[in-house]
């Protein structure tokens, strides 16, 4: 199982900044894929930004020249840099990844818990 822990969130003003960490661990032989979903009240859960290690970056375009996705893979690590943000950001985002623990395993997604990020004045 893989176990992903995520930090950072809050409250902030609009216009402020915020960093979001999510670290991954358990048992875990290959990680391909990490980043953030967020969900906001009444609505579907959306991709923010997905890195595919050793690929591409995808972001969605609500957050394009505001949110920057690093990542490490040896370390199995995802940061979200958030900056500019708007109240229209408010939403739980939850961290994703997906992994596998074998080469014949299948590949396993898996979310975290959560972590609450409010934009407002």
């Amino acid at each position: 199982q893989v176990q992903l822990v995520e930090s950072g969130g809050g409250l902030v003003e609009p216009g402020g900044s915020l960093r979001l960490s999510c670290a991954a661990s358990g048992r875990i032989r290959s990680i391909y894929v990490m980043g953030w979903y967020r969900q906001a009240p009444g609505k579907e859960r959306e991709l923010v930004a997905l890195m595919t290690f050793g690929g591409n970056t995808d972001y969605v375009d609500s957050v394009k020249g505001r949110f920057t996705l690093s990542g490490d893979n040896a370390k199995k690590t995802v940061s979200l840099q958030m900056n500019n943000l708007q109240p229209e950001d408010s939403a739980v985002y939850y961290c994703h990844s997906r992994a596998k623990w074998a080469i014949e395993a299948p590949v396993q997604h898996t979310w975290g818990q959560g972590t609450q990020v409010t934009v407002s004045s």
